[in-house]
């Protein structure tokens, strides 16, 4: 076992990136609420040195250099010339991350951490991708999911078949933003049962509601039916003005499981119930994905994420968006043709 440090950087100081709680007033969230921030994950790693951070906002860096006594710079491409960077997590606005996926993997940054979604286009993300491939480096996108123990547990007992034959599926979330928000949920879903997307008939939400990351953003919620690997259905709820909880619900033959925010609630038609609250954990998710990404560094296991997870995950999104213009007609996924350069307007 190594004890090499590691050394870390951060693109994007703002509310997940550099927990700065000035960007979360902006956006009406608290840092606390978080599951962890790229700060705090690389900050609470013993074998990580955080050593610099770099955000065009000057109010930004100026906050961030308070929390952490690091240097930071207005122009990340400066940052990436001038340190030596290990690991470099990617916490800008999503039409950035492939910019700056592929210089990180040009300058020889062994693993980034990239915020969700991957990408604005499936283009983009695939340019991400082989970027890594060709540079050896490790691409992990923060679905934050995949590194939940609840959620984990779930995905095994589900595979172990205590469910049964999964009959149907279904997804909500308040808010809309199938970009921002629903990456997260359609993410989960295909964890949780293993399964990829096949098609999708979607009708999307033109209520207007403002994007809270700025004018220049526009991600709709909207409604629809997913069909998964194996012929299973799922149909989503996401209205922009929606108020409901954000809930996964697995249908089986032997049970039923929802997972909300962090917990999990098991109805099996036995009449037996069980219920997994969310974890008071010490550890975030995001503490537990820069954990395993160490792991990958140091050469012991795979990293569990491939990025092509998450390059699907915006596929499923983009699909949405082809199938409401053609009056929530069946789209295939993949994508073809044009099709593959639909923006995903997430901020």
């Amino acid at each position: 076992m190594t004890d090499k440090v590691y050394r870390g950087a951060i693109v994007g100081l703002g509310y997940i990136g550099g927990a700065d709680q000035v960007s979360g007033d902006a956006l009406g969230q608290l840092v606390q609420d978080l599951d962890g921030t790229h700060f705090s994950a690389m900050r609470n790693h013993p074998r990580v040195k955080l050593v610099a951070g770099s955000s065009r906002d000057a109010g930004r860096r100026e906050r961030f250099t308070e929390r952490s006594s690091v240097p930071t710079y207005a122009n990340w491409r400066e940052m990436l010339e001038r340190e030596q960077l290990d690991i470099v997590s990617v916490a800008t606005y999503t039409p950035q991350h492939a910019e700056i996926t592929v210089a990180c993997a040009q300058r020889g940054v062994r693993a980034i951490y990239c915020e969700k979604p991957i990408a604005s286009t499936v283009s983009e993300a695939e340019q991400m991708l082989a970027a890594c491939k060709q540079a050896g480096s490790l691409l992990a996108v923060n679905h934050n999911r995949r590194f939940n123990l609840n959620f984990r547990r779930l995905r095994d007992l589900v595979a172990a078949g205590q469910l049964g034959e999964l009959t149907s599926a279904s997804v909500q979330w308040g808010s809309g933003r199938l970009g921002n928000v629903g990456t997260h949920m359609f993410n989960a879903l295909c964890m949780l049962t293993d399964r990829r997307v096949e098609a999708v008939s979607a009708t999307l939400d033109l209520a207007g509601r403002p994007d809270c990351r700025g004018a220049q953003f526009h991600d709709p919620g909207g409604w629809g039916v997913l069909r998964l690997e194996g012929g299973l259905m799922t149909v989503f709820d996401a209205a922009d003005y929606g108020v409901i909880p954000g809930a996964i619900a697995l249908n089986g033959t032997q049970g039923r499981a929802i997972a909300g925010a962090g917990d999990v609630s098991l109805d099996f038609w036995d009449g037996t119930h069980d219920h997994w609250p969310a974890a008071a954990e010490r550890e975030s998710s995001m503490d537990r994905a820069m954990g395993e990404i160490i792991v990958w560094l140091d050469g012991d296991a795979a990293f569990p994420d491939s990025p092509e997870n998450s390059l699907h995950t915006l596929e499923v999104i983009a699909g949405c968006h082809a199938s409401h213009r053609r009056h929530a007609a069946w789209t295939p996924i993949p994508l073809q043709d044009d099709e593959r350069e639909l923006e995903v307007g997430s901020g």
